[in-house]
């Protein structure tokens, strides 16, 4: 017989035998780097709110959002409620030919809370699928007589083959082939769009954006947005709107593009906190004659529906139905809005007194991010040879001595991004209050006070010496 762990006994795993399983079962550099930059020392116990509850005792202030998955924050009593109500009932998880109420109540919900006629709902299980679908509809749209699509230089989709092809960011440093066609425009400049669409006129099916970028925290103006609405309008070009991280509420309206009235894409992508923190589900939403044409009719009408195995999953649409009533009910976006009147001025006036330590601040909502600076040109070189050969490594070295000191002195824990200049994210969850915002923002001004020299020093000295 196998010698199988209950889930009982995973529960009773310390932090070593984790990560001896992870060095043996998963990944063994994902261990040594993680631990090397400060990360995956403990073990959670349980999490609430905006809260981690550590196995020490310790109660950490989580800061990160699930990294776009947690605007509900960690286990929502409604988002449990709700499972538990379709597992005690014993509802049916799959369903291929039998109609499911809660996939027929998810797809009305998210018509009635989007605007226009994005009304055709197709739901698999993560981000980058839903890209990929939404490209696929786009190209059967068009019958495949076009084999452009238009994607910006920044871009993150996801990292399959198909949607890593569309991220443009610089994150993927190995070449893995991809769709075919694609075609890079500089962000948020109109001119560039239209530079790309001449170059290969009546040849572009699609054109992917994220009106604001999460992971390098720029946003597109409502110049290049209603720009490129019109120019996809008039040379026919699906245009897809990728808000899978800014969703439902976290940058101050439901999502991104809605600030602006009348603005509506032909196909929008979402996920993460789609899923209430609960379940792994994401959704395209597109208009009507966009989906009709493709897929409305008999030859076609079961060709995405079915050839997806989770699509539709019961317990995963029925969590769904509860967080889209929740960020709507307990309107997110306003208290996003709120965060923000916090955030803002705060981050505002902490780059104004830290000068050398801010280089920039960039946000809106409940989604932050901090450009620091400083740190020895020492490690530029440093990032040039092996084994890291990261061109990015001191500021991503800066960032993780500012998360580490607000992490083990504040009982903070926030993250950076990879892509661009690797900002600190603030990003809470929106169930986050302002008054904890303030706290956040105390803390970092404890931590910089300190210098970036001896933030640096005690973070290389006690974490990042055990790479050489």
């Amino acid at each position: 017989m196998p010698e199988l762990l209950s889930v009982q006994q995973a529960e009773e795993l310390d932090v070593g035998q984790v990560h001896e399983m992870y060095r043996r079962y998963i990944n063994r550099s994902q261990v040594t780097l993680m631990t090397s930059f400060g990360f995956g020392w403990e073990l959670v116990d349980h999490a609430e709110g905006a809260y981690l509850y550590l196995r020490d005792g310790r109660k950490v202030l989580d800061i990160t959002g699930g990294v776009g998955v947690l605007n509900h924050g960690h286990n929502h009593p409604r988002i449990l409620a709700a499972r538990m109500r379709f597992q005690e009932r014993r509802r049916m998880e799959v369903h291929k030919t039998y109609f499911s109420p809660y996939l027929a109540a998810l797809g009305h919900n998210l018509a009635q809370v989007l605007p226009g006629d994005l009304t055709r709902s197709f739901l698999p299980n993560s981000g980058a699928e839903a890209v990929e679908n939404a490209v696929k509809l786009a190209y059967k749209y068009h019958g495949g007589r076009r084999n452009t699509i238009l994607r910006a230089d920044i871009s993150f989709h996801g990292k399959l083959l198909g949607s890593g092809g569309l991220t443009g960011s610089a994150q993927h440093r190995f070449s893995y082939p991809t769709i075919p066609g694609i075609v890079t425009f500089r962000y948020d400049d109109l001119d560039s769009v239209r530079a790309a669409v001449r170059a290969h006129r009546k040849d572009v099916y699609a054109l992917i954006v994220e009106p604001f970028s999460a992971s390098t925290m720029q946003w597109c103006s409502e110049e290049f947005l209603r720009g490129v609405r019109e120019l996809c309008t008039e040379e026919d070009i699906v245009l897809i709107f990728d808000e899978i991280y800014t969703g439902w509420g976290k940058t101050g309206s439901l999502f991104y593009f809605m600030r602006y009235p009348g603005l509506v894409p032909d196909v929008l992508t979402t996920s993460k906190s789609f899923g209430g923190g609960k379940s792994s589900i994401s959704a395209y939403i597109a208009r009507e004659p966009i989906f009709r044409k493709a897929y409305d009719n008999l030859a076609d009408a079961m060709v995405q529906s079915t050839s997806t195995t989770y699509y539709g999953f019961g317990e995963e649409t029925a969590t769904a139905i509860e967080a889209i009533n929740i960020a709507i009910e307990d309107d997110y976006p306003a208290r996003a809005r709120a965060l923000e009147r916090v955030l803002g001025p705060g981050l505002e006036r902490l780059q104004k007194k830290y000068p050398d330590e801010i280089a920039d601040v960039r946000g809106c909502g409940a989604l932050w991010g901090v450009f620091l600076s400083g740190g020895p040109r020492l490690l530029d070189l440093a990032g040039k040879l092996p084994p890291l050969r990261d061109p990015q490594l001191r500021p991503k070295l800066v960032a993780c001595a500012v998360i580490d000191a607000l992490y083990r002195d504040h009982d903070i824990y926030a993250y950076y991004t990879l892509n661009g200049r690797s900002p600190m994210v603030i990003g809470p969850p929106l169930v986050a209050e302002p008054e904890e915002m303030e706290r956040v923002l105390d803390a970092l001004d404890a931590v910089l006070a300190q210098g970036m020299p001896r933030l640096l020093t005690r973070f290389i000295r006690e974490r990042v010496s055990s790479l050489w």
